[in-house]
This record gives structure tokens, C-alpha cells and sequence, in this order.
């Protein structure tokens, strides 16, 4: 029981200290977006660089909030995932590796908490305790 109780904690520190670290790099990027002047940011797809900002807004900062909460959190981690391939080898692939380390451990984070689930701490481990509750 307490085994259990503390893994679900573990869970939700992870999901809340990576998804508030990632905030910190997710926020500032709306006011580039709305700011004045053109959008200056990578565009790794051929995008143009305000789509390419917009889809790393939404990675860094509506996908955070989601594997913070806990809500769809396995599928809230690809865009994130994603993002940080992104980050660590085309962005900075120049870089050393003391500026890739970054994203590529929030890579390990995210897909740590992919394979690990929101835990019961979580609107989906909410919804799943409801669920079984009305089967009977």
C-alpha cells in the first residue's frame, strides 16, 4: 500500500518538476510570438518561423500543462518529444554537448513519464478510479 502511494507520488513530483522547468522555456516564446517586429526562430521543416514557433508554444506550454495535471499525459509527451529532438539536434546541432544536455534530458524525462503513465495523482488516473467505480 504505502509501495503504491509513493510510486503515485514519484509520479507526480516528476510530471509537476519537469512540467514547470519546461514552462520557464515555453512562456517567454508567446511574447516573441505576439511581440513587435518579425518572428525570428528556427524552422527545421520549412514552416516559416512563426508556424514553427507556434507548434513549439503549443509543445512547451499547452502539452506541459496537460502532463502536469495529468490529463491525456502519454500523448501530451509526443509533441514535447518531438520538440526536444528538435531542440538538441537541429538547433543547437553545433552546439556542444553542455547546450544539447538540456533538452536531451527533458527527452529522458518525457519519455520516462510516456512508458511510466500519470500515475492515480492525475485527472486520468481520476477518470480511470471513476470509471471502475460505475462498472458495478
Amino acid at each position: 500500500m504505502m509501495d503504491t502511494v509513493l510510486k503515485n507520488a514519484g509520479k507526480l513530483f516528476v510530471r509537476l518538476s519537469a512540467g514547470a522547468m519546461m514552462l520557464t522555456h515555453g512562456i517567454p516564446k508567446i511574447s516573441r510570438l505576439f511581440g513587435e517586429g518579425p518572428v525570428r526562430f528556427h524552422d527545421p521543416f520549412g514552416l516559416g518561423p512563426e508556424i514553427s514557433l507556434a507548434l513549439a508554444i503549443i509543445a512547451e506550454v499547452i502539452c506541459t500543462a496537460l502532463i502536469m495535471v495529468g490529463f491525456k499525459t502519454r500523448l501530451a509527451t509526443i509533441p514535447l518529444i518531438l520538440t526536444m529532438l528538435t531542440a538538441a539536434f537541429y538547433a543547437h546541432a553545433d552546439d556542444p554537448f553542455g547546450t544539447k544536455e538540456k533538452p536531451l534530458l527533458f527527452i529522458v524525462v518525457f519519455i520516462a513519464i510516456a512508458i511510466m503513465g500519470p500515475g492515480k495523482y492525475s485527472v486520468d488516473g481520476l477518470k480511470k478510479k471513476k470509471e471502475a467505480f460505475f462498472k458495478w
